[in-house]
C-alpha cells in the first residue's frame, strides 16, 4: 500500500464515529488534545483542535516559533516508530506520540500533550519568554505569562496512564483499519462481492485462488487481476486478514487455547498461524491476548 492509500485510511479512521467518540471522551476526561495523524504530516497536530493549549496556539502564529514546534514534532515522530515516545520542546512543554499500525506497517500516530510534566518555575518562564521574543512572538508578556502558567501540569504517574489510554486505543484503531481495508467495496464488480462472501463463509476451510475463482465462475488469471485491484490486497493477504480478524475476537475468550483458535479459523499449523498473526496484528497471539484490557 502506498503513502496515498495510508493517508486515505487515516482520513477514514479520523472521520469514523468510534474515533470521534474517543476523541471527545479523551478531551473531556483528560482536558488534553488528541490527534490522529499520518506518518509524514508536516503540520502542527493540535493546532485548531479541541483542547489546544492557548500558549501553543500563540506560538503557532509566528513563522520562527512555528518552525521550532515543527522540528520538535519531527523529532517526536522519528523516535516513536516502535513505541510510545515523549519529547519536550524548547519552551519546556511535552508531547507524546503512539504509533498506529496495521500489521507490521506504520500508518500513523495518535498524539497528545502540550503539557508540563512538572510545575514550571519563574526561571523556566523567563527563559521561555526570552525565546519568544527571539522568535518575534507578538503577544504581550502578561498574556504569555497567563497562558504559560495555565498549561496543564500532569505528573509522571498520571501521564503514564494517559499514554496507556492512547496505546489501548491505537490497538483498537488497528482493528478498525483492517475492517476498513476489508470492507472497501465501492464500485466493485459483482464477482468480487461474491468472492468476498464466499471467503467469509468458508474461511475455516482450505481456500486457494483456484478454488475461489471456480466458485465465482471466472478464470484464475482474471480473478487474480481484479481481486488485487479492487481490494488492495493479494488473495493470500486478504484471506489472512479475514482469519486474523476472527482470531482477535476468539482471543477474547480466555478458555480457548491459541492452538484451538488456530485450527478453528483454518490454519493447519500453529507455527504458521503465529507467523501470520504477527504479520497482520504486529505481535504474537499470546502477546496480543496478554494486552487485552478485558482479559
Amino acid at each position: 500500500m502506498n503513502p496515498t492509500d495510508d493517508k486515505d485510511l487515516i482520513a477514514a479512521l479520523a472521520a469514523s464515529k468510534v474515533y470521534q467518540d474517543y476523541e471527545r471522551a479523551f478531551n473531556e476526561t483528560t482536558g488534553l488534545p488528541v490527534t490522529l495523524r499520518t506518518v509524514d504530516s508536516w503540520k502542527l497536530p493540535h493546532h485548531g483542535r479541541r483542547r489546544e493549549n492557548p500558549f501553543c496556539a500563540m506560538m503557532a502564529g509566528r513563522s520562527r516559533s512555528c518552525a521550532a514546534c515543527l522540528q520538535t514534532q519531527q523529532k517526536l515522530t522519528e523516535s516513536a516508530t516502535d513505541g510510545a515516545r515523549t519529547v519536550s520542546c524548547a519552551l519546556g512543554l511535552s508531547d507524546t506520540a503512539v504509533p498506529v499500525r496495521t500489521g507490521d506497517r506504520l500508518i500513523g500516530f495518535l498524539q497528545t500533550g502540550q503539557v508540563f510534566l512538572r510545575k514550571p518555575g519563574k526561571a523556566q518562564f523567563e527563559r521561555a519568554l526570552a525565546r519568544c521574543k527571539e522568535w518575534g512572538v507578538e503577544a504581550k508578556e502578561e498574556a504569555l505569562r497567563e497562558a504559560y502558567y495555565a498549561t496543564p501540569v500532569v505528573p509522571g504517574r498520571r501521564y503514564d496512564w494517559v499514554v496507556r489510554l492512547l496505546g489501548i486505543f491505537a490497538e483498537h484503531i488497528a482493528m478498525i483499519s483492517n475492517q476498513i481495508l476489508l470492507r472497501r467495496e465501492s464500485a466493485e464488480p459483482p464477482v468480487i462481492k461474491r468472492a468476498r462472501e464466499y471467503i467469509q463463509a468458508n474461511q475455516s476451510e482450505e481456500l486457494s485462488l483456484d478454488k475461489v475463482a471456480r466458485a465465482v465462475n471466472t478464470s484464475r488469471f482474471y480473478f487474480c487481476k481484479i481481486f488485487k485491484k479492487h481490494t488492495g490486497l493479494n488473495f493470500t493477504d486478504y484471506v489472512s486478514r479475514i482469519r486474523i480478524e476472527r482470531a482477535r475476537n476468539l482471543l477474547l475468550n480466555p478458555n480457548l487455547r491459541v492452538s484451538e483458535i488456530a485450527y478453528e479459523i483454518g490454519f493447519q499449523s500453529l507455527t504458521h498461524f503465529n507467523r501470520v498473526f504477527k504479520k497482520v496484528a504486529g505481535l504474537s497471539p499470546t502477546a496480543y491476548r496478554a494486552k487485552l484490557p478485558s482479559v
